[in-house]
């Protein structure tokens, strides 16, 4: 049975864009729809030039009140009815309130090779730290940030003449890879872990 995928982004959406053209011909999956907290996202007119509807739920209003916040979410997506939500770039920290009725349905991509540099920053940190490999990690969502089972890794070496800027963008190639791979094998049940290179 096809699985629906909810897409969350707060911005350009380029692993969504990935995302969604890899639930293609035999995939086990589709996309339902695409949600933002950010009503000027590229992504989410990238969305519908594909023809996958968009919501958008602004953090703003609901000031500190994240669980109002994360109802009027639940409120948007509930008509959409999906089975699976891939977090792409959502850059909303979101509850146990909201993740617990979602775990093990949930999915994150993080640009570290985790339990290493979580949260923001990751690639000044590698540098900072002169580590040799980066990466990044695709990981099921837990309440903590960036963190539960990791269902997935790729890596690049750090150069010699790396900046923030090159890193990233090498990272970027790598997790536009990581993210669809993990994606079909999740949807078909399998939770072992990909290594990429």
């Amino acid at each position: 049975m096809t699985k629906r995928v909810a897409i969350f982004i707060s911005g350009g959406g380029s692993n969504m864009v990935k995302l969604l053209e890899s639930m293609t011909a035999d995939h086990p999956a589709r996309p339902c729809v695409v949600l933002s907290n950010n009503p000027r996202a590229a992504g989410l007119e990238r969305a519908e030039a594909r023809g996958v509807p968009t919501e958008v739920v602004r953090h703003q209003p609901f000031g500190k009140d994240r669980d109002a916040f994360e109802h009027a979410i639940t409120g948007a997506i509930s008509e959409h009815a999906p089975d699976i939500i891939c977090l792409a770039g959502f850059m909303r920290k979101l509850t146990a309130g909201f993740v617990d009725p979602w775990r093990g349905r949930m999915l994150n991509i993080h640009p570290s090779l985790l339990p290493k540099y979580k949260g923001l920053h990751t690639h000044r940190r590698v540098l900072d730290a002169g580590d040799a490999l980066h990466g990044c990690t695709v990981h099921e969502v837990t309440p903590a940030l960036d963190d539960g089972p990791i269902l997935g890794q790729a890596q690049v070496l750090v150069l010699p003449d790396d900046t923030e800027d090159s890193l990233a963008a090498r990272v970027l190639v790598q997790e536009h890879r990581l993210y669809p791979t993990v994606l079909e094998r999740f949807v078909r049940g399998d939770r072992r872990q990909v290594l990429l290179t």
